[in-house]
C-alpha cells in the first residue's frame, strides 16, 4: 500500500509542477444545457425548413401532373441489387457510378434519386408508373435542399402506393435475406400518415376459425399491432359467445409501446378457437374500452378492428346504442381465410361506421388511408413536422430520428376536394450529428448529456446501445430503463416530459460498465426543454467534473517533445501507449485496432499542427499535455522501481485526455482494458470511489487458466488534484498485482504473529483453540478477501487460486451470511437491450412455396385483378414456369426466416457494500452445525476481510445468491408492467364526420357470372397450378 501511495503522490506532484501548462475551467451546468439545447434547436429547425419545402413542392408537382393511362417506363434509377433476381428488370434503368460518403456510411450518387418498390407490387401498373413519373421531379428539390444545407442526410418520399424515392441515390440493400421492406410499414411513415389513435382489436375465435385461418388471423393481428406507435393506445380481445381481453391485466387501453406490444403478441399467438360466434359481445367489449374516460388514451381517432372468418350478424343494436348518429368510432372489418360466407354484412358494418372492409387478401395498413382523410380536410393545420422515436436506418446510416410531414393530394374532382394522403416526406438526422453538439469530453468520464422525447424515451444517452436491431420497430428505451431508477429520477422524468426546467442534486445508484458492480454516488441533474420541439435535454455531473483541464501549450518545441513520447520507438523504455479513438481531426482515419489507429494519428500529425483548423484543438492539446505528464511519471517513478520486488506485474496510468500508458511494454500483450478511458470500468469506478479499488480478473478461461502467465489483480485510484479552490480528478493510476505473490503476502498479513514466531503457532483442533493463522491453519480456517461486488480476490485455499469469481459460487453459505447480516445490499436491474439465444421453432412442416390460391369470387372480381394479390399470384406462376422446383414441397419455417439471436429483456442482481464500516462476528447456524465468521472492512479500499471456520456439515438451507444475468420470463405478465408517465401534450385532433367522403368503405362484386363461366375459369386456374412445367 505504501509503494502504491508513493506512485499516487508522485502523480499529484507532477500536475502541480505542470501548472503553467494548463488552465482549470469551470463547467457551468445551466449554461452548458442552454447552449446545447439551443444548438439542437437550430439543427432541427434547419431540417424542418428543408422538410416543409419538400412537402410543399411535392403537392404542387403532383397537382400539375396529368394522369396518363398509357404511360411508359422512363429512365429510372432502380434500387435492385445487380446480383439479385428480377424477372421484370427495367431495361431503361440507369447505371450510375457511386462514391463513398462518410456522412451516409455508404456509396452514393449526388446527381440522382433512387427508387425502391416492394416485391409484391407490380412495377408496370399504371398507378406505379404515374407515381414514378411525377416523383421524378422531386429530384430537383432534393438536390437544391442539399446544396443549401450540406449536412442533410437522407431525404425520402414514401408514397401511399408503396414507392420510396430517396436522395442521394444508392444501391438498395435489403435489411434481411428476404426483402420485405415496405415504406408504409416503417415507423416514420406510420407516424407521419395519421394522428394518434385509440384502437380496440377484436378477434373471432369461434370454432369455425381453425387451422390456417386461425394462423392467418394471428399473423394479421400482429401486423396490425406493428402499425401502432407510442402515441397510440390499444387493447386486444378474443370473442366467441363472450369477449375476453387477451392479456387479463390489461383492463383498459394501454400505450402501444414496444413492451406492451410484445406482451400482446405473445398472448395472441396462444389464442385457441372454440364455441360459437356472437359479434355483439366483441363490439360491446370494444365500446366499453373506448368510452372509458378514466384511463389514459390518445383521445383522437377511435376505431375498432374486427378480424373474423365471416358471419351473418350485423350487431346493429350495439351501433345504435353507442355510435350513432355521430359515428365517432370507426369500424374496420377484416375477412380472413377461405370460406363461403356472404361478406355483405361485414361490408355493411364498416360502411355504417365510417370504416372500411379491406380486400380478402388482408392488407392491415389500408386503414391508414381512411385516417388520413380528416388530416387532408384540415389542410395547413395538419401540416405539422413530427419527430420520430430513434430507429435503425435501412440504408446503413445507423441510429436516426426522422422529421416527417404528410403530403396531401390537392387535386379536385369537380367541386369535391380530394381526401387522400399522397404519402409522407421524411428527412433523417443521425444521432451522431446531435452527439457532436454535446461537450462530451469536458464533462469527464462520468458526466454526460441525455435527451428524452414526450414519451420518456431517450434520444441521447450513453446507455442507449441496442445490441440487435429490429428494422420494423423503433429503438425505444425509457429514461428509467436506461438508468437505475429511483423516485428522484421519476420526478426528473416527469418534469422533463412536462417541458419544465430544473436542477437537483441527488444520491443515486450507478451500474459499472462491466455490469459487475453497483456504486452509490452523488450526481447533479440539470434539465431544460429544447425550444421549438417536444424534446427535453438533461445534463449529469459528478462534483469532481464541475471543472476541467484545458491545455495551454503555445510552446511548439514543448509540443514536439511531448509528442515524441507517443512514437512506438519509445515503448520499450517508457511503456506501451494506447490512445482513445476520438475524432481529434477531420481527416483522421478511425480503426478498431488501437495500434493501427495510433499509427494513423502519428502519420496525420506529421502533416498538420495541433493548432490546425481541421482538428479539435481542445482534444488534441489535452492529449499532448497528458502525454507529457505521463512521461514525467515514467521517468521519475516507473523506471526507478523494481516491480518484481513489490509483486507488481504492471504499472499504468490513464487520463481524461485519452492517454493510457502501460509499463513495462510486455504488459501490453495482456492488457485488455478499453483504450477509451471514459469507457473503461476501472477508470470510471476509481473516480466515483475513494481509496484503492481492487478488481478481480473477469471470469475468462484464458485468464483464469494461464499456461505461462500469472493472474493479475487490478488496483487503481483516482488522482485527486486541488488547484486553488477547485477540485478535479484528471487521471487514474494503478498497478496489476501478481496474484500468486500477493496471496503469500496475504496469508502472512492475515495472521496474529510475525514471521519470527510462526513456527510456534498452535494447530487448530476440535478441543483446542488456536491463533488465527490463515496459512498454518488453512485446513480449518477460510480466509478471504472479497471486493465490494462480492467477488473473491484472494484466499488462503489453494483450490481457490484460479477461482476468481462471484463469492457465492465459491462459498454460498458464507456469502449468504454476509448478505443476511447487512454487509451487502443487492439491487435487481433489467436490461431492455439484451440478446438471447434463439428459441428453436417447432412450426415447421412440408408445404408448397408460398402459393396463394384465390377463391372463385376473387378471380371473377374485376377489382381483384388490379390488386396486389393478383400480381403476387402472377409472380408465383412466372417463377413456376421458369423454375420447376418453385412448386416443390420443402421444409419451411412458419416465420419464413432462419433462427437467430433475438432481443429480449434480462434481469441481473448486483451486490454492493452497505454502510457497515467496523468489524463484526457472525454465528451462522445450519441444519446440524454452526460456525463463527469474522468480517472486517479494510480502510481506504473496496475490500472485505473475512475469516470463517469451515462447516462441519454438508447441508445448509439458504437462499442461493447469484449475479448471473438471465432472461426475464415472467409467469404473470402483469408483473412486467412498469409505471408509465404520460405527457400532457397538446395533440391536434382532426375529425370531420360530416365532410368526409366515406363512399369507398368496402369492395362489392362488379357482376354476377354464369355458373358455366365460374366452372371454366376455376378449372383453368387449377390446371395451370397443377402443371407448372407446361
Amino acid at each position: 500500500k505504501e509503494k502504491f501511495k508513493s506512485h499516487h503522490m508522485n502523480s499529484l506532484n507532477i500536475y502541480n509542477e505542470k501548472r503553467n501548462q494548463f488552465a482549470v475551467e469551470r463547467n457551468t451546468p445551466k449554461q452548458l444545457v442552454e447552449k446545447v439545447s439551443g444548438d439542437i434547436a437550430k439543427l432541427l429547425n434547419r431540417k424542418r425548413k428543408a422538410l416543409e419545402r419538400l412537402a410543399r413542392e411535392a403537392e404542387d408537382i403532383q397537382r400539375e401532373h396529368p394522369w396518363q393511362d398509357g404511360i411508359k417506363v422512363r429512365s429510372t434509377v432502380t434500387s435492385d441489387d445487380d446480383d439479385g433476381e428480377n424477372l421484370l428488370q427495367n431495361p431503361n434503368s440507369l447505371s450510375l457510378e457511386f462514391v463513398d460518403d462518410p456522412n451516409f456510411k455508404n456509396k452514393v450518387n449526388y446527381s440522382y434519386t433512387a427508387v425502391q418498390i416492394p416485391t409484391d407490387i407490380y412495377k408496370g401498373s399504371p398507378t406505379i408508373l404515374n407515381e414514378l413519373n411525377w416523383t421524378q421531379s422531386l429530384e430537383r428539390v432534393f438536390i437544391e435542399n442539399s446544396r443549401e444545407d450540406p449536412s442533410l442526410r437522407w431525404q425520402v418520399f414514401g408514397s401511399a402506393t408503396g414507392v420510396t424515392r430517396y436522395y442521394p441515390a444508392t444501391k438498395w440493400r435489403a435489411p434481411n435475406k428476404i426483402d420485405l421492406y415496405d415504406v408504409r410499414r416503417r415507423p416514420w411513415y406510420i407516424q407521419g400518415a395519421s394522428s394518434p389513435k385509440d384502437m380496440v382489436i377484436i378477434v373471432d375465435v369461434s370454432g369455425s376459425v381453425s387451422g390456417l385461418t386461425l394462423k392467418l388471423m394471428k399473423t394479421s393481428v400482429i401486423e396490425m399491432l406493428d402499425t401502432l406507435s407510442d402515441d397510440d393506445y390499444v387493447n386486444v380481445a378474443r370473442f366467441n359467445e363472450k369477449a375476453y381481453a387477451v392479456v387479463p391485466c390489461f383492463t383498459t387501453l394501454v400505450q402501444a409501446n414496444i413492451k406492451n406490444k410484445k406482451i400482446f403478441k405473445e398472448a395472441v399467438m396462444n389464442m385457441q378457437a372454440k364455441g360459437t360466434t356472437d359479434y355483439k359481445t366483441g363490439f360491446q367489449f370494444a365500446f366499453d374500452q373506448l368510452l372509458n374516460t378514466n384511463a389514459p388514451r390518445a383521445n383522437c381517432n377511435k376505431m375498432i378492428m374486427m378480424f373474423t372468418d365471416g358471419g351473418e350478424d350485423r350487431a346493429q343494436d350495439i351501433f345504435e346504442k353507442y355510435n350513432w348518429p355521430n359515428k365517432t368510432v370507426r369500424v374496420f372489418t377484416f375477412s380472413v381465410g377461405q370460406h363461403n360466407y356472404d361478406v355483405t354484412p361485414l361490408q355493411w358494418i364498416a360502411c355504417a361506421n365510417k370504416g372500411k372492409r379491406p380486400a380478402i387478401r388482408i392488407n392491415t395498413q389500408e386503414y391508414l388511408d381512411v385516417l388520413g382523410r380528416p388530416m387532408v380536410l384540415a389542410g395547413e393545420r395538419a401540416k405539422q413536422v413530427q419527430w420520430t422515436n430513434v430507429y435503425q436506418d435501412a440504408l446503413g446510416l445507423g441510429l436516426v430520428i426522422t422529421g416527417t410531414m404528410p403530403v396531401f393530394n390537392l387535386t379536385t374532382d369537380g367541386d369535391s376536394k380530394n381526401q387522400l394522403i399522397l404519402g409522407v416526406m421524411g428527412v433523417d438526422i443521425a444521432l451522431s450529428e446531435i452527439k457532436e453538439l454535446t461537450p462530451r469530453y469536458k464533462l469527464g468520464a462520468n458526466g454526460y448529456t441525455f435527451a428524452i422525447d414526450p414519451n420518456g424515451y431517450v434520444l441521447l444517452h450513453p446507455n442507449l446501445q441496442p445490441k440487435i436491431i429490429n428494422f420494423r420497430e423503433p429503438v425505444t428505451l425509457d429514461f428509467l430503463d436506461a438508468e437505475l431508477p429511483d423516485r428522484n429520477k421519476e420526478e426528473i422524468r416527469r418534469q422533463m416530459i412536462d417541458g419544465k426546467a430544473g436542477q437537483r442534486r441527488i444520491k443515486t445508484l450507478v451500474k459499472s460498465v462491466d455490469e459487475r458492480y453497483i456504486d452509490e454516488v452523488q450526481r447533479t441533474y440539470i434539465w431544460s426543454p429544447v425550444e421549438g420541439t417536444d424534446y427535453s435535454l438533461g445534463l449529469v455531473l459528478p462534483s469532481y467534473s464541475e471543472n476541467h483541464i484545458k491545455a495551454n501549450l503555445s510552446d511548439q518545441i514543448l509540443q514536439v517533445q511531448y509528442f515524441e513520447s507517443l512514437l512506438p520507438n519509445t515503448f520499450e523504455s517508457e511503456g506501451h501507449v494506447f490512445i482513445a479513438p476520438r475524432e481529434y481531426c477531420k481527416d483522421l482515419e478511425l480503426s478498431n485496432n488501437n495500434t493501427e489507429f495510433l499509427l494513423n494519428f502519428i502519420a496525420l500529425m506529421e502533416k498538420v499542427t495541433p493548432d490546425s483548423k481541421q482538428c479539435d484543438n481542445f482534444l488534441l492539446h489535452n492529449l499532448i499535455l497528458d502525454t507529457g505528464i505521463i512521461k514525467e511519471l515514467v521517468d521519475k517513478v516507473w523506471k526507478n522501481k523494481d516491480l518484481n520486488t513489490y509483486g507488481f506485474m504492471t504499472v499504468f496510468a490513464a487520463t481524461d485526455g485519452g492517454i493510457t500508458r502501460v509499463f513495462p511494454k510486455r504488459a501490453s500483450d495482456t492488457w485488455e482494458e478499453n483504450p477509451e478511458p471514459f469507457n473503461a470500468s476501472f477508470y470510471r469506478r476509481s473516480l466515483d470511489n475513494k481509496g484503492y479499488i481492487f478488481r478481480a480478473p473477469y471470469p475468462n478461461d484464458d485468464i483464469l487458466n494461464p499456461e505461462n502467465d500469472t493472474i493479475g489483480i487490478l488496483v487503481s485510484t483516482a488522482v485527486d488534484v486541488t488547484i486553488g479552490s477547485r477540485n478535479l480528478k484528471p487521471a487514474v493510476v494503478g498497478v496489476k498485482l501478481d496474484l500468486e505473490a500477493w496471496t503469500d503476502k496475504f496469508k502472512i498479513l492475515a495472521s496474529n504473529h510475525t514471521n519470527s514466531n510462526r513456527q510456534s503457532s498452535q494447530t487448530c483442533g476440535p478441543t483446542s483453540g488456536c491463533e488465527m493463522d490463515c496459512e498454518a491453519n488453512s485446513d480449518d480456517l477460510l480466509c478471504y478477501l472479497i471486493d465490494d461486488g462480492g467477488f473473491l480476490v484472494m484466499s488462503n485455499q489453494k483450490d481457490y487460486m484460479n477461482k476468481v469469481r462471484f463469492n457465492s459460487k465459491v462459498d454460498a453459505t458464507l456469502f449468504y451470511a454476509l448478505y443476511n447480516n447487512s454487509f451487502y445490499k443487492r439491487k435487481q436491474s433489467y436490461d431492455y437491450q439484451s440478446v438471447c439465444d434463439p428459441v428453436p421453432s417447432s412450426n415447421t412442416g412440408a408445404a408448397p412455396r408460398g402459393v396463394f390460391v384465390p377463391t372463385i369470387a376473387d378471380v371473377l372480381n374485376v377489382a381483384w385483378w388490379t390488386s396486389a394479390a393478383a400480381w403476387s399470384l402472377l409472380q408465383q406462376m412466372l417463377y413456376g414456369f421458369a423454375y420447376q422446383s418453385w412448386f416443390m414441397t420443402d421444409e419451411v419455417d412458419a416465420e419464413g426466416m432462419e433462427s437467430r439471436e433475438s432481443s429480449c429483456v434480462t434481469v441481473q442482481t448486483q451486490f454492493y457494500f452497505s454502510n457497515i464500516s467496523s468489524s463484526y462476528n457472525i454465528l451462522q447456524d445450519c441444519d446440524n452445525c454452526s460456525r463463527l465468521i469474522h468480517a472486517r472492512r479494510i480502510n481506504n479500499t473496496n475490500l472485505l476481510f473475512v475469516v470463517a471456520e469451515k462447516l462441519s456439515c454438508d447441508s445448509c438451507e439458504i437462499e442461493k445468491l447469484s449475479q448471473v444475468e438471465t432472461e426475464c420470463i415472467l409467469t404473470h405478465k402483469c408483473a412486467f408492467l412498469a409505471l408509465v408517465l404520460i405527457s400532457e401534450i397538446m395533440i391536434h385532433i382532426f375529425l370531420f364526420p360530416f365532410q368526409e367522403n366515406t363512399s369507398d368503405c368496402g369492395r362489392g362484386h362488379s357482376f354476377r357470372p354464369s355458373p358455366l363461366t365460374l366452372l371454366l375459369l376455376q378449372l383453368l386456374l387449377l390446371c395451370v397450378l397443377a402443371h407448372p412445367s407446361v
